[in-house]
């Protein structure tokens, strides 16, 4: 694991000389990080972002001159006072309390340390920002794009289209996306079935799931499959490079931004941008917080629940842009996500507001 010398702050937050070199990394961290990676099964970029908070946890040990089982609370507040006081987002502490926590907990259980130095420890409030996605138009004119043959290779934009038309009509993670294989077999992560129209992938840990493809992403799919065929080579991935090597996500990213200034969109693209209008729109029209939970793979529906703010707030503007009193001559409405609760803004979508139709 990668060392790291922390700076200490001094008064008004001043950087003072580094701290001596760190020791060798904690054999203990080693022996958490291999359980998470084997036990829990977590995705490796996930165990490579706790193994980054726990190298600062080492780090602030280590300063403090303390082992890691004798931190206490109060080292913990000290800790986060002192991130605070740097600038580090309320989002970002809460990330590393939360891995901090969890090495915690399994010392606990391992009866390594009596009691958890993390319990009861927060990061500063932050305000939590909605997921950014496209309209429904926006969406439809991303994926229709079609490029003039002029201005660049057709089986590139082939290869593009399929991307553009899996991420939303699938709501697939980037991860998912570049591990779907061509065909179904022992050692393939994800794959997709033409025949059931059903995408096969594997997602956060190490969970499977189906997912509906629409006929618009079968017949890009089809086409794509049809384009491949000049550049396949032995790599069983479904989207490959022209060298025949499994595309990478950084390289999805590059494409999927390209597309959509082409496409005339006034927001460059992100792969999980589609994902977030995929849940978004399916709420909208459904009003079906589950379903859009199990499409999404996601474990907690407390995560599926802030698609149900984005619905609100679509159900604002309509408001506001058809009721001869709402608002649509004064200033814009400001956020009002909170006054339900998600629950009673689902309900208020799928249900309440068609009664009053």
């Amino acid at each position: 694991m990668t060392q790291i010398s922390p700076l200490a702050s001094g008064p008004g937050g001043a950087q003072t000389e580094a701290a001596p070199a760190l020791p060798p990394p904690n054999p203990l961290v080693e022996r958490y990080l291999e359980h998470v990676r084997v036990e829990k099964r977590l995705a490796q970029r996930t165990v490579e972002l706790y193994a980054l908070d726990l190298q600062k946890l080492e780090a602030n040990a280590h300063q403090a001159n303390v082992a890691l089982t004798a931190v206490q609370n109060m080292h913990m507040r000290r800790w986060v006072a002192q991130m605070h006081g740097a600038g580090r987002s309320g989002r970002g502490i809460a990330l590393i309390l939360s891995g901090w926590r969890g090495f915690y907990t399994w010392l606990g259980r391992e009866g390594l340390v009596n009691g958890n130095p993390v319990q009861d420890v927060r990061a500063p409030k932050a305000a939590k920002p909605l997921p950014k996605a496209l309209s429904v138009d926006e969406a439809v004119q991303l994926a229709a794009y079609q490029a003039d043959v002029s201005d660049g290779d057709p089986l590139l934009e082939s290869r593009d289209e399929c991307i553009t038309e899996l991420l939303y009509g699938c709501g697939l993670r980037i991860g998912e996306l570049v591990g779907l294989d061509v065909q179904a077999s022992a050692g393939a992560r994800g794959w997709i079935d033409r025949d059931a129209a059903e995408a096969h992938v594997l997602g956060k840990g190490a969970k499977r799931r189906s997912v509906p493809v629409g006929q618009a992403a079968l017949r890009s799919l089809q086409r794509w499959l049809a384009a491949r065929a000049g550049w396949a080579g032995e790599d069983p991935a479904l989207f490959i490079s022209q060298r025949g090597t499994r595309l990478t996500p950084q390289h999805i990213r590059v494409r999927l931004k390209r597309r959509s200034l082409n496409a005339g969109l006034a927001t460059p693209v992100h792969p999980h941008m589609l994902r977030h209008s995929f849940a978004s729109h399916v709420l909208q029209s459904s009003g079906d917080l589950r379903a859009v939970q199990e499409l999404l793979g996601h474990a907690n529906i407390t995560t599926t629940q802030v698609y149900t703010r984005l619905d609100f707030q679509h159900l604002a503007k309509v408001y506001d842009a058809a009721h001869p009193r709402a608002l649509s001559k004064t200033p814009a409405r400001p956020v009002v996500a909170s006054a339900l609760a998600p629950e009673q803004a689902a309900a208020e979508f799928s249900g309440e507001s068609k009664k009053k139709s």
